[in-house]
């Protein structure tokens, strides 16, 4: 199963006058974080919301020319037993690039396989995640074979990973 993992990331911004200029320049210095080993991750602004009023409000709160920005990351993990697999292959992937950001998982939703446009859009994003995925396996299986069972590890090894 395939599945689409987005994880809401708060990154701190300093020296910075506007809302606007620390979601840019978190989006920025994010991607940058994640480029090139992840570059297929889409970066997107967060949505915040009151929790008193439910109003939405701006995805960067600003005090003191710093600023915490809300950005969901997006991305498929492929080859997954179960969408908490998925869900901590991802949070796993994305935490080693981006050191000391706070991650949490927003949703997991299984990919479907038979749409059209979608599909060939995320197969080329996910080239590129089925390979990094198994970036820990892959120095065990470099027997020359191109199996993507290979490249994918299986849950005991996140689950080893993870301890």
């Amino acid at each position: 199963m395939d599945c689409r993992v987005i994880v809401e990331a708060a990154v701190p911004v300093y020296d910075v006058e506007s809302a606007d200029e620390a979601v840019r320049i978190a989006i920025s210095k994010t991607g940058e974080m994640l480029n090139p080993d992840l570059n297929y991750v889409e970066i997107d602004m967060g949505e915040r919301h009151c929790p008193h009023c439910h109003e939405e409000l701006e995805p960067a709160f600003v005090a003191a020319d710093e600023s915490l920005v809300a950005l969901e990351l997006e991305m498929t993990v492929f080859n997954v037993e179960r969408e908490e697999h998925a869900s901590r292959i991802a949070r796993k992937e994305i935490g080693q690039r981006l050191e000391n950001i706070p991650l949490e998982v927003l949703s997991v939703e299984e990919v479907v396989e038979n749409s059209d446009e979608s599909d060939e859009e995320d197969g080329e994003a996910g080239a590129g995640s089925g390979d990094e995925t198994g970036a820990e396996s892959s120095d065990e299986a470099d027997d020359g074979s191109s199996d993507e069972a290979d490249v994918v590890p299986s849950v005991d090894e996140m689950v080893d990973d993870d301890e």
